[in-house]
């Protein structure tokens, strides 16, 4: 995405009069403070200001131009300049002549209108709410911002789709008309406080900013009149470089020219440069539909990873004893028979028993507290759950008093499972039916307090059609409690953060507990099934960088996603230790009784 001139901050030239000595009674002062902070704001006179870059232009009080200075600013509008004008004594007085100003986008009728003068008010007016489609849509009117006098416009044909706000009574504040490619703009009250507290409220500086973002930066003034010849192009891999010979100037709108070989995505015009950019032409993404003939062979049919750590230390013992028995040999200190006596007894060390890893395996998993995941024989899918679940354990460590060792991943048909407070089990493409033994193994697992984690959302990601067979299948054999939709008022949503939902990679998706009518445990879900993809949102590479996207909340929405997971451990850790919190209205109500 290249950025132009467009994106700078927009030069404001600011002209009227000016109260000496009174700083909060002069015309520009309110203005100056409200743009100051986003706008780069030029004062001066009118002819000085057209000599330089200018994107807007705002006269406070300021009655008709003439001569020469009037036909430039004219064309400064045509050309895509921004005027906008505010009313005062000189403006209303200058109304009263028969001569209309071209500067103005209505006509208006002489004298003004005042608190207590001749068409004076009741009561000073309000604002009306700002029209849907005009400029200030979605800008909350105050109450306390009131008008005291203002100019009027004369009733006229094109008044209404010129008027962009108006006060309580349906008379306008603010109207706005096409001037070339520019805009005229007025407001119909003064641009300090002697006509209304308008400048005074917080509403005025976000009105003036709308204004401002109507103009198209300097990319719109004079020195981008004509055709824009090519500066700088990208090349196919988005390096910037020289146009080559088939590039072309751009002519008319920029906005409305497609990038192709004569006209390449890149920098246009030698004074205020124009942004081709290639993006906003190309469509939607869509997955790519391979011909036909092409074989498609996915990486998850591949073994999974060995662990060789075992086998080859054991030949490094192996080759150390050696080494050291040919070592004595040659010094003499160990005879032919001792050597053979000596070799025969490493040859028939008995080799390391079944029983042996499973008890190093449980006593690296028992002894720190650590989460799992199910090995599901998936690399990517395995990947990502070791990654999520490593991210979430390093998240906790730093938000809560929780020290969480590496994740470990468990195959439930031959590991054992009750040393992990939660088990995280990802739901792939094609899922394998339990055995008799793993589905007993969980249960006991479920009955012991342990909470398992089952998320659908990578059979979501692949395109699955959300069908329930699969899962059905897969825990075909588990006693899994009578699942309902989580609430606000289940203790899961509070037992660390206040949650209203549970996101992941994805959001939306309803997410199951079980029933506390009829479950054990004292009320504490055995099993929570989702399908938002958790672990894809919790997961980094080893820099902390997150590894998939979060759709469609971004970053906002990986936050809640880590929020979710701190919750589902606490939750597996201290049971229904806050379910006091969740009755606490109803508690509040009995003491107060």
């Amino acid at each position: 995405m290249l950025l132009d001139q467009r994106w700078r901050r927009r030069p404001v030239g600011l002209a009227g009069g000016d109260e000496a000595g009174a700083p909060l009674l002069a015309q520009l002062t309110y203005v100056e403070r409200a743009l100051a902070p986003t706008a780069d704001l030029k004062h001066g006179e009118i002819s000085e200001l057209l000599g330089g870059e200018m994107a807007v232009l705002i006269l406070a009080d300021v009655p008709a131009v003439l001569g020469t200075t009037a036909d430039r600013l004219a064309q400064w509008v045509e050309n895509g300049g921004v005027l906008v004008r505010f009313a005062g004594p000189l403006l209303a007085q200058a109304a009263a002549t028969p001569e209309p100003d071209p500067l103005l986008p209505v006509r208006l009728r002489g004298g003004g209108r005042n608190l207590g003068g001749a068409m004076s008010w009741t009561n000073p007016q309000g604002l009306a709410p700002f029209p849907e489609d005009g400029p200030f849509a979605g800008l909350s009117v105050p109450a306390e911002v009131t008008i005291t006098a203002q100019v009027l416009a004369e009733p006229t044909l094109e008044l209404g789709e010129r008027t962009w706000a108006r006060l309580a009574d349906g008379t306008p504040l603010v109207t706005g008309a096409h001037k070339g490619k520019g805009w005229v703009i007025l407001v119909h009250t003064s641009a300090n406080a002697a006509w209304s507290n308008l400048p005074l409220s917080g509403l005025f500086v976000d009105m003036l900013k709308r204004l401002v973002e109507l103009s198209a930066g300097l990319g719109s003034g004079p020195n981008a009149a004509g055709p824009l010849p090519p500066v700088r192009v990208l090349d196919g891999f988005g390096r910037l470089g020289d146009p080559g010979p088939a590039a072309t100037a751009l002519g008319g709108d920029p906005a409305a020219i497609r990038p192709g070989p004569r006209h390449p995505p890149g920098l246009y015009g030698e004074g205020g440069m124009v942004a081709l950019n290639l993006a906003p032409s190309l469509g939607r993404p869509a997955a790519l539909v391979p011909p036909s003939g092409v074989t498609q062979t996915s990486l998850s049919g591949h073994a999974a990873e060995r662990d060789l750590r075992p086998g080859l230390l054991a030949a490094a013992l192996a080759l150390l004893a050696i080494d050291l028995l040919v070592a004595l040999a040659l010094r003499g200190l160990l005879g032919r028979r001792g050597a053979a006596a000596a070799l025969a007894l490493i040859l028939v060390l008995p080799a390391p028993r079944p029983g042996e890893a499973a008890d190093s395996f449980a006593l690296e998993a028992g002894l720190e507290t650590r989460l799992a995941y199910v090995r599901t024989g998936d690399a990517a899918l395995d990947g990502k759950s070791a990654a999520g679940l490593r991210a979430l354990s390093r998240v906790i460590g730093e938000r809560s008093t929780a020290s969480l060792g590496e994740p470990m991943g468990v195959d439930v048909e031959n590991d054992p499972v009750l040393f992990f407070p939660l088990l995280y089990w990802p739901v792939g493409t094609a899922p394998k039916p339990l055995s008799p033994k793993a589905a007993d193994k969980l249960n006991a697992y479920m009955r012991a307090g342990g909470l398992i984690v089952i998320d659908t959302g990578s059979q979501a990601e692949a395109g699955g059609s959300g069908d329930e067979a699969p899962l059905r299948a897969l825990t075909q054999g588990l006693a899994v409690p009578p699942l309902v939709p989580l609430t606000e008022e289940h203790v899961l949503t509070r037992s660390f953060y206040l949650l209203k939902e549970m996101p992941g990679r994805f959001e939306g998706g309803a997410v199951w507990v079980a029933d506390a009518q009829g479950s054990t445990n004292d009320g504490v879900s055995p099993v929570v099934v989702g399908g938002n993809d958790w672990a894809g949102a919790w997961a980094a590479d080893h820099n902390g960088r997150p590894m998939f996207a979060t759709v469609p909340g971004g970053e906002r929405q990986r936050e809640l996603a880590y929020r979710v997971g701190i919750n589902l451990v606490m939750y597996a850790l201290t049971g229904n230790y806050k379910a006091d919190q969740v009755h606490l209205p109803a508690i509040m109500e009995r003491l107060g009784r």
